[in-house]
């Protein structure tokens, strides 16, 4: 069966075919995609995200969400940004609310806010603290964790709600199985689906996949994927979040530090050879984290057979 979608799917035909075929020939575009942004915070920012937003549109995404700064640093300008998305774009948009600095009232409150903007999508996150690396500590009169802001949620309206899921275990974690079990009572919860945070390689899914299965989650689990852009950024994001860059993914950005085309170039080769990857065992939902840009997400869903569905206004 199709891991997301629930489809036919004869794996080994499928095996076969990515093996002897051009990796990415015939494919039909049977996929959604979804991708992240975050807030702008210039002017030049704004129109950049709003470049990256126009572009993928035609491709009619499932869904895009927009980040929430460490610490709640930018609840004013994510509020904004996913407001503007909904009314101009006319795509639907999630918010990113976090647990961190905030109680459970002022938490609720903006979750109304949201709805009266017609967000209906909420990203619900523990959220980390400003300081890089600093524990988290909830609010006095805040919500502990994620699971805790599920429920409530739940309570201020019927959001849809993604949560968070760590394929290589968050650093916080105290296991691979409490990781799990974690995300199992953020399901239980009123989640509707998780969203891992990216990782390099094909199998470091499946094999949570199969460990989520386990558990008896049984909502979709949509992997996260990181078009490598800026190398150092991304080994600072991998090392925030437990995932590992392979040494021989490493290596081949050295010594190209000066050569931009290059890096993009091989950075959609990898990301698009791990999506076919993960297509082949039967996914069909992929979100993209773009960091506000368009050109790597848009050439890996072409990739993958998608074609734009209307014209970019």
């Amino acid at each position: 069966m199709n891991a997301t979608s629930g489809a036919p799917l004869d794996p080994a035909r499928e095996e076969s075919r990515a093996k002897s075929d051009p990796l990415f020939s015939g494919l039909p575009g049977d996929i959604d995609v979804s991708f992240e942004f975050f807030p702008p915070k210039s002017e030049k920012m704004e129109a950049q995200l709003w470049d990256a937003v126009t572009e993928l549109k035609p491709l009619d995404p499932a869904f895009v969400s927009v980040t929430y700064g460490a610490g709640g640093s930018t609840r004013e300008r994510t509020h904004k940004t996913v407001a503007r998305i909904i009314a101009e774009a006319g795509i639907p948009a999630a918010a990113h609310l976090t647990c961190v600095d905030a109680s459970r009232k002022e938490t609720q409150r903006i979750a109304e806010q949201y709805w009266e903007a017609g967000v209906r999508h909420i990203v619900a996150l523990r959220g980390d603290a400003g300081e890089p690396g600093a524990p988290f500590k909830p609010h006095p009169e805040g919500y502990n964790d994620a699971e805790e802001l599920v429920r409530g949620l739940k309570e201020v309206a019927d959001f849809e709600i993604s949560v968070a899921a760590y394929p290589e275990c968050h650093p916080d974690a105290r296991s691979p199985q409490a990781e799990i079990d974690y995300l199992k009572r953020k399901i239980d919860a009123g989640a509707n689906r998780a969203i891992t945070q990216f990782f390099f390689a094909p199998e470091t899914f499946f094999a949570f996949l199969d460990k989520t299965k386990q558990a008896g989650i049984d909502v979709p689990v949509v992997p996260g994927i990181l078009p490598i852009t800026n190398v150092a950024k991304a080994r600072q994001f991998a090392g925030q979040c437990g995932a590992e860059i392979p040494g021989w993914m490493d290596s081949l950005f050295e010594g190209l530090d000066a050569r931009p085309a290059a890096r993009q170039l091989i950075s959609a080769t990898i990301a698009a050879e791990m999506c076919r990857r993960l297509y082949a065992g039967g996914i069909r939902h992929y979100h993209f984290y773009t960091l506000n840009r368009a050109d790597l997400a848009y050439a890996i869903c072409h990739l993958l057979g998608m074609r734009p569905k209307e014209t970019a206004e």
